[in-house]
C-alpha cells in the first residue's frame, strides 16, 4: 500500500516538534539545576566570607581595644599603668618590741626597690613602704598611688589608701593604720600577719638609664611619622613599626584617623619606658634588670612577640632577679620558658615542698601565692632569729 506522500510529510514534521519540546524541556531542566548548584555554591561561599568576616572583625574589635587602651589616661588604662603588689608575711608579731621598724626583702619593681614596713607604735601597727632607684641618682622622686590591706585569718582586711611623691629614704604609710588589740585578735595567725600594698606608679623624674639611640630631631629625614609621649617625642618609621606590631600597623596604616597625622599621641605610657622599648624594637640590647619590666609591658600592650621573646631570653640567661620576681612577670606575661625554669628551680629548693600542678592561667595566682609563702617563711625565719639576737 503506498501512502500519500502529503501525510508522510506531517509525520516528520510532527516528530521533529516531539524533538524539540524534548530538548527545551531537557535545557529547561538542566538550567534550573545548574541555577539550583549556583545558588548553594553562593550561599556557601556567604558564608565562609561571613565567617571570614567574623574572624576579621574579632581580630580588629582586639586591636581596637588595646588601642583605645592605649589612649586612655593613665588612671583608666589597666595594661599601659605601671602597677605591681608588694606581699609580705611578718612573723612573731606578738614579740614586736615598740617603736623598733621590721622590714621586708627588697624587690625590684620598674628600675625601682622597694620593701614593706612594720612597726608597733603605743597601741597601734605602723604600717609604710620605702622605695630608692637602683641606679644611684642624685635628683629623683617617684609619684604613687598605694593601697596597704592587712589580711585576717577568715580572709577579712582593712585597707587604705594614699598618694604620695617618694624622695630620699623617707617611708610613706600610717604611723596609725590599726589598733594593735583589733590586729591581734582579729588578723595574726598563729602570731603571723600578712600584708600587702598594691602600688600604682604615676610618675617618674630622674631615673632614666644612659640612651643608646637617639629618636628625637636629628632622625628627621629618616622617619615619616613622629609619636608624642608625655613630653617627649619619637621621631619613627611607619612602616618599620607596622611591621613589629600589628597594633602599629592598625593605628599607623589602618583606617583610624591617626594613619593621616603627622603626629600621633600615645597616652598613659611613660617616655623613658617608651625609648628603650623602642631601641629594642630597633635592635639595640637595651634590656637589663632596669628596663625588661617596663619594656615587657609595652610589648605585651602593644603586642609586639619580637621585643616579649627578647625579654623572656634575658630573663631566662642574664637577669639577676629574683625567682620569685621572674615567676611573677612569668605569669604576668604568660612567658611559659621562664615559668617552666622558675617551677624546676623552686622544686630544687630544700623548703619548697609542694606539688606544682600543669601550667595553667588559672593556676596563676595559686602558684604565686604558694612562693610567696615559702619565700617569706624563710625571710621570716632569719628575721625571728635576728630578733633574738638582739634580745640577748
Amino acid at each position: 500500500m503506498t501512502v500519500p506522500l502529503e501525510d508522510n510529510q506531517v509525520t516528520e514534521a510532527t516528530m521533529k516538534a516531539d524533538l524539540l519540546g524534548v530538548y527545551q524541556k531537557m535545557r529547561s531542566e538542566l538550567i534550573e539545576e545548574m541555577k539550583k548548584n549556583q545558588e548553594e555554591m553562593l550561599q556557601k561561599l556567604e558564608s565562609k566570607i561571613e565567617d571570614i568576616d567574623k574572624d576579621n572583625k574579632k581580630s580588629l574589635e582586639k586591636l581596637t581595644s588595646k588601642l583605645s587602651k592605649s589612649n586612655e589616661s593613665p588612671e583608666k588604662s589597666d595594661s599601659s599603668v605601671k602597677r605591681f603588689k608588694l606581699k609580705h608575711i611578718f612573723y612573731n608579731v606578738n614579740a614586736f618590741r615598740k617603736n623598733v621598724f621590721y622590714f621586708s626583702e627588697w624587690e625590684n619593681h620598674f628600675n625601682v626597690k622597694w620593701r614593706l614596713m612594720t612597726a608597733r607604735f603605743g597601741d597601734h601597727l605602723g604600717f609604710y613602704i620605702f622605695c630608692e632607684p637602683i641606679a644611684p641618682t642624685d635628683k629623683w622622686s617617684i609619684r604613687t598611688k598605694n593601697e596597704y590591706k592587712v589580711v585576717g585569718r577568715n580572709q577579712e582586711f582593712v585597707i587604705r589608701s594614699s598618694e604620695n611623691c617618694h624622695r630620699g629614704n623617707r617611708g610613706w604609710g600610717f604611723p596609725r593604720f590599726q589598733e594593735w588589740g583589733d590586729m591581734e585578735e582579729w588578723f595574726l595567725v598563729n602570731g603571723n600577719l600578712k600584708v600587702e600594698v598594691e602600688i600604682t606608679i604615676i610618675e617618674t623624674v630622674g631615673l632614666e638609664k644612659k640612651r643608646i639611640r637617639k629618636f628625637d630631631e636629628s632622625q628627621k629625614d629618616v622617619s615619616d611619622v613622629i609619636l608624642v609621649v608625655g613630653n617627649t617625642k619619637f621621631y619613627v618609621s611607619r612602616t618599620f613599626l607596622a611591621s613589629q606590631s600589628d597594633v602599629f600597623k592598625t593605628l599607623l596604616l589602618g583606617g583610624f584617623s591617626e594613619s593621616k597625622q603627622s603626629e600621633v599621641t600615645l597616652n598613659g605610657i611613660d617616655p623613658d619606658d617608651f625609648h628603650y622599648f623602642l631601641e629594642v624594637l630597633y635592635g639595640e640590647f637595651a634590656i637589663d634588670d632596669t628596663t625588661v619590666e617596663g619594656v615587657a609591658c609595652l610589648a605585651d600592650m602593644y603586642d609586639v612577640p619580637t621585643a616579649m621573646r627578647k625579654c623572656e631570653e634575658f630573663l631566662l640567661n642574664e637577669s639577676k632577679r629574683t625567682l620569685k620576681m621572674k615567676l611573677e612577670l612569668a605569669t604576668r606575661y604568660h612567658l611559659k620558658n621562664l615559668e617552666e625554669q622558675c617551677i624546676r628551680e623552686i622544686r630544687a629548693i630544700e623548703n619548697v615542698r609542694f606539688d606544682v600542678p600543669k601550667y595553667d592561667n588559672h593556676q596563676t595566682e595559686w602558684k604565686v601565692y604558694h612562693l610567696n609563702f615559702n619565700f617569706d617563711y624563710s625571710l621570716g625565719q632569719r628575721q625571728y632569729r635576728k630578733f633574738n639576737d638582739r634580745s640577748s
